[in-house]
């Protein structure tokens, strides 16, 4: 097996990298505070008075793989709705306010949360929690309100995803890795049943979704533990919760046979692409190993356009412009494990394709090289220590921590668990994804290329629409 060279000054500098990092770790506040309100709003409080800063998110576990068939897109819409104001607060009277007091807000929603954030002077939290504690009880749905912003989120798709090659195929290849599971519908949902989307869908889901026993509070930054929990008491204490919450029971995938295959070509596609995803497992409640195992290896293969396994045999060799791998295991269900690949001007695919999966037979073979898995395990170390600088980045951690599935001790626990992870640990969790099975593989082309004169078609004033084909 070739292996790389790794010279004594650059381990030196990985050393003093993390040592360095570790060392800053230490110094900073490592206070977390866990609990859960009367009315079920489990918070976490993530102490840092480096700056006069705080954060604050409510996370929702709700998403959109928790939508029922028809309704794509519901999750995605009442997140753009929870915008519109209270009886206290006009139509995006919150953004405003946040703005005006120096500070900035957003939402984001996922398959399996919608969450709200604001980050805003310390001073200011009371102000922010209670904003954002009238809209968790007290939201209302204009008829004004819902058909135009019902626009707004069809512009969004059109902008975002109808319009990108890319994206199109993305959501082509989830609805084939997932051919039960609701992660094979878009987060943005699919543009008809968007259109038909009406008030009382919103009014619905918020009704029986958004309630304090189904979020998760976080604030981080320069607040006291004790000051945390009398706001939150304050504000989100007098909020009842809307019945039990109910356990997300989804559809899950069966097992796979056999390898599927699906090829996309579109005449605004500049360069061919390739992406192969199998479904892998996620990261579970006191069970992280295995996810830890897949992290590690998605970082061998892939994460380094210079040191990693797939930059050495592809991109350094010129069989390949880019190669990658990725995996990220904070999801409720099962999740992907995927390999991409972009060749060379003029390479034909199979042959691209037939390289890739020569370097993945080989490294099958030949197992990990222990200098990278060393310097991979380094280099996610040493990015999980420099993240603790960011009170947003450590409240993000908890809160998609919980609102995925883990506990609070889950969070925590996982650098330990990266760090344990071995060579043997490494390769069983390839030999699960990278084997023969029941893979996806997908081709995004430029349009072929046009026929012999005699035989071309008119010329269209329009370019075609994207094609798809499934085979197998």
């Amino acid at each position: 097996m070739r292996r790389p060279t790794i010279r004594p000054t650059l381990m030196l500098s990985s050393a003093l990298v993390l040592g360095s990092a570790l060392s800053a770790l230490a110094q900073m506040p490592q206070d977390v505070t866990h609990f859960t309100l009367p009315n079920g709003l489990e918070t976490v409080v993530i102490q840092d008075d480096r700056a006069p800063v705080v954060v604050q998110m409510v996370w929702y576990r709700i998403g959109a793989a928790d939508e029922v068939p028809g309704k794509s897109g519901i999750a995605h819409y009442l997140e753009h709705l929870m915008f519109k104001g209270t009886d206290k607060l006009a139509p995006g009277e919150l953004s405003k306010t946040v703005t005006a007091n120096g500070g900035s807000d957003n939402a984001f929603t996922s398959w399996d949360y919608t969450a709200y954030f604001q980050r805003i002077a310390s001073d200011r939290l009371p102000l922010v929690m209670g904003m954002e504690a009238d809209r968790m009880a007290n939201l209302k749905i204009s008829d004004d309100d819902w058909m135009a912003e019902r626009q707004v989120v069809l512009a969004e798709r059109a902008q975002r995803v109808d319009s990108d090659p890319a994206a199109l195929f993305a959501e082509e290849m989830n609805a084939i890795v997932y051919d039960n599971h609701p992660y094979g519908r878009p987060i943005i949902g699919w543009r008809n049943e968007i259109a038909d989307l009406t008030r009382q869908d919103a009014i619905d889901w918020y009704d029986t979704h958004y309630s304090p026993n189904e979020a998760i509070l976080v604030i981080a930054g320069d607040v006291t533990p004790e000051e945390a929990r009398r706001l939150a008491e304050e504000n989100y204490g007098p909020i009842p919760a809307k019945g039990e919450a109910e356990p997300r029971i989804r559809p899950q995938e069966p097992p796979k046979q056999t390898a599927r295959r699906i090829s996309m070509s579109d005449p605004r596609v500049a360069q061919p692409r390739m992406t192969r995803s199998v479904l892998a497992t996620e990261r579970n409640p006191g069970d992280q190993e295995q996810a830890a195992a897949l992290t590690v290896l998605a970082d061998l293969l892939g994460g380094s356009p210079q040191t990693s396994v797939l930059a050495r045999e592809l991109m350094l060799t010129g069989k390949a412009l880019w190669a990658g791998a990725s995996y990220d295991g904070l999801s409720l269900d099962p999740t992907e494990f995927t390999l991409s690949l972009v060749p060379p001007q003029g390479t034909e695919p199979a042959k691209a394709e037939a390289a890739l999966d020569e370097v993945i037979v080989k490294f099958l073979k030949d197992g990990v090289d222990p200098g990278d898995l060393e310097r991979v395990k380094t280099r996610i170390r040493a990015t999980q220590v420099y993240a603790q600088d960011s009170a947003h980045a450590r409240a993000y951690d908890y809160g998609q921590g919980l609102a995925t599935g883990l506990s609070v001790e889950d969070v925590n626990d996982w650098p330990d668990i990266l760090a344990a992870v071995t060579a043997d640990d490494v390769m069983d969790a390839a030999r699960d994804v990278l084997a023969d099975g029941g893979g996806v593989t997908g081709w995004l082309t430029p349009e072929p290329p046009a026929e012999p004169a005699a035989k071309a078609a008119p010329p269209k004033s329009d370019p075609e629409p994207a094609k798809a084909e499934v085979q197998g």
